[in-house]
């Protein structure tokens, strides 16, 4: 309802002349005015505001290409440093047993070792036992005779009377019975 009182508003204040004139509007100037800016609006649009676009839309795509290389980055960073991780867990386990191996070698190097010095020291042992023995026998064996010859010794200065071989013999190993006994 309102809208027919509007129109009839306008078409009675469009009739009153004087609006144009009082504000000195000429139709063709309007006209002419309303050309040329649309041949300034069509020559800036030409030359400053398509390459403007365009090139605002190429910085665009560039961005967007820097963007999505960047995100391809990160995500081989990402595939770098966990492929870089799983080396170093790899080599620390390799680490590790290069280590416990070479412990073990060590430990058994060593047993080897401590098996060859016993064996050594016994066998040094054994014969250090045996030469003692020898030369504890052989000093049994020259006591033997020392006292064999006093015995016989004594016995010829005792007696007074130079003993024949045969005496000397005999008193020996009477000498060396009685001192095998003890």
């Amino acid at each position: 309802m309102t809208l027919p009182l509007l129109l009839a508003a306008a078409v009675d204040h469009a009739a009153q002349p004087g609006i144009a004139e009082k504000f000195g509007l000429e139709l063709k100037y309007v006209i002419m005015q309303v050309i040329s800016f649309l041949i300034v609006l069509g020559v800036l649009y030409k030359f400053g505001i398509k390459p403007v676009t365009a090139t605002m839309e190429e910085r665009n795509q560039k961005i967007a290409e820097g963007i999505k290389h960047a995100e391809e980055m990160q995500a081989k960073l990402a595939a770098a440093q966990a492929e870089s991780a799983a080396l170093v867990r790899k080599a620390n386990v390799e680490a590790s047993r290069i280590v416990d191996d070479a412990r073990k070698l060590a430990k058994e190097h060593l047993d080897r070792q401590t098996q060859e010095a016993t064996a050594k020291a016994n066998d040094l042992l054994t014969k250090a036992q045996q030469a003692i023995e020898l030369e504890h026998k052989k000093m049994l064996a020259d006591a033997r005779t020392e006292v064999a010859r006093l015995v016989v010794l004594t016995t010829e200065r005792v007696l007074a009377k130079k003993l024949t071989e045969a005496d000397r013999a005999a008193y020996n190993d009477a000498a060396s019975r009685e001192l095998t006994i003890v």
